[in-house]
C-alpha cells in the first residue's frame, strides 16, 4: 500500500501560482470551471481535490514529494479549458484534472493526450469521455451514461414496478442527450414502454408545450425521466408539480445540487429520485464521516453535494496510481490505471483497458427526495447495460 493508507484510498488548496513550487513537487494541473454553467459541478471537485491534496501532504506526500495543485478556471468555455491545460502543463503539470462533463472537460483532456500525460475528468459521464475518443491515457472517474441510465431503468422497472415511462430530454449537451438514451434503451430492453419521447432546451425557461402533451396522453405514465440539469430542471420539475401531477419523476447526477432541492421544497420535491455517485454519510463509505471532517476543517461548512467527493477520488486514485507506477511517467500511470481496483467514497472502481475504451466498472448510489430533503437509498450494481 506504500505512503498511502487504506483510509486515504477511500479518501488541498487551490495553488496560488504565488506560491513557489519546489523542483521535485510533484504538480497535478486542473482546468475546472469556476464560472459560468459548468461552475457548480467544477467547483465542487476542485473542493474536494484540494482536501485531498492538503490531506496527502500531511501524510507525507506521495513518492516522498509533496503534490502541488494548479487550477485555472476553464469558465465554462472549451477553447479556454483546452488552453489553461496547456498552461498548467507548460507550469510542469505531470497529471491533469479534467471538469465535469464531455464538451468542456475533453479538451483537457486531449491536450494531456498530447503531451503523454495522464488526464481524469472529476465525473464526466458520457461514453465520449473514453480512451477510445481521447487517448490511451484518458479517463474518467465517473460511471458512464449506460451505467446510469440503465441503473435508473432497473430501478423503475425492477423495483418499483413502474412499466411505463415519459421522457424528457435536454438537447443542450452531449451528457443529457446519452443519458436519456441509454435510460429509453434499457427501460425498453427489460420490458418497459416508453410512452413519449419529449425534448427541451436549457435556457427555454417554459415548459408548457412539453406539459401539454403529457397531459394529452391517453394513458398516464408509471415514472417520468427527465434528462436535464439546474436551473431549468428546478422549472420542469416545479411545472410538473404545479399542475397536480405527482407521478414519480426520476433522473440522473445532475439532480445532485442543492439548489434543486431549494428551488422544490416540502411543496414539490417529492416523490423524486436520482442515479448519483455517493451519499455523504457513513451508510455509503466507512470513510466518509472522516472526509466530512476535513472538509469541514478546510471549509468551515459540511459538504451539500457529492461532486465534492469525486475531486477527493479523483486526487486519491491519481496518488495510488503514481505509486504503483513508481513515477509519474503518463504511460507507467496510465497502466496502473487500468490494472488496480479502487476503494472510494464514489464506490469500487476498476477500468477496462484502452482498446475497450477505459470503461468505468463502477456501483451507482440511489437518492430519493421527499419533502425538498434527500435520503440514501443504498449502491446498485446493474444486471446489465447497453453498449456505448
Amino acid at each position: 500500500m506504500g505512503r498511502i493508507s487504506q483510509l486515504s484510498l477511500a479518501f488541498g488548496l487551490t495553488f496560488s501560482l504565488a506560491v513557489p513550487v519546489l523542483a521535485d513537487d510533484i504538480i497535478i494541473g486542473g482546468a475546472l470551471s469556476l464560472t459560468g454553467v459548468q461552475a457548480p459541478l467544477d467547483e465542487a471537485g476542485l473542493k474536494g481535490a484540494e482536501v485531498a491534496v492538503k490531506y496527502l501532504n500531511e501524510q507525507g506526500g506521495v513518492l516522498g514529494k509533496q503534490l502541488k495543485l494548479i487550477n485555472i478556471d476553464g469558465k465554462s468555455d472549451p477553447v479556454v479549458v483546452g488552453n489553461n491545460a496547456i498552461n498548467a502543463i507548460n507550469q510542469g503539470a505531470k497529471l491533469i484534472i479534467a471538469p465535469c462533463d464531455f464538451d468542456f472537460g475533453g479538451p483537457a483532456s486531449r491536450e494531456a493526450q498530447n503531451a503523454d500525460l495522464v488526464g481524469i475528468s472529476t465525473c464526466a459521464s458520457d461514453p465520449l469521455y473514453s480512451s477510445w475518443s481521447l487517448g490511451d491515457k484518458q479517463f474518467t472517474l465517473a460511471m458512464w451514461n449506460t451505467t446510469m441510465g440503465a441503473t435508473a431503468a432497473e430501478f423503475a422497472y425492477k423495483e418499483r414496478n413502474w412499466k411505463t415511462a415519459y421522457v424528457v430530454t435536454d438537447q443542450f449537451i452531449a451528457y443529457t442527450k446519452s443519458l436519456s438514451k441509454y435510460f429509453t434503451q434499457h427501460f425498453k430492453d427489460i420490458g418497459g414502454e416508453v410512452l413519449l419521447e419529449d425534448s427541451y432546451t436549457q435556457g427555454a425557461q417554459d415548459f408548457s408545450a412539453q406539459l401539454a402533451r403529457l397531459q394529452a396522453l391517453p394513458n398516464k405514465p408509471d415514472v417520468i425521466f427527465i434528462s436535464s440539469y439546474m436551473p431549468d430542471l428546478g422549472t420542469i420539475i416545479r411545472a410538473i408539480r404545479e399542475v397536480g401531477i405527482t407521478t414519480p419523476i426520476i433522473g440522473g447526477d445532475s439532480y445532485d445540487d442543492p439548489s434543486l432541492f431549494d428551488a422544490l421544497g416540502e411543496r414539490f420535491g417529492n416523490d423524486v429520485y436520482f442515479v448519483g455517485h455517493t451519499w455523504m454519510g457513513p451508510e455509503a463509505h466507512p470513510d466518509m464521516p472522516k472526509f466530512i471532517d476535513l472538509y469541514k476543517a478546510q471549509f468551515g461548512s459540511e459538504p451539500d453535494t457529492s461532486f465534492v467527493a469525486t475531486g477527493w477520488d479523483t486526487v486519491m486514485m491519481m496518488a495510488k496510481a503514481i505509486e504503483v507506477a513508481g513515477s509519474t511517467d503518463g504511460a507507467a500511470v496510465a497502466k496502473a490505471l487500468e490494472e488496480t481496483e479502487f476503494d472510494l467514497l464514489t464506490g469500487k472502481l476498476s477500468y477496462s483497458n484502452a482498446e475497450l475504451g477505459h470503461q468505468p466498472n463502477k456501483s451507482a448510489a440511489i437518492i430519493a427526495v421527499n419533502a425538498g430533503k434527500p435520503s440514501f437509498l443504498g449502491w446498485r450494481r446493474v444486471e446489465s447495460q447497453p453498449n456505448p
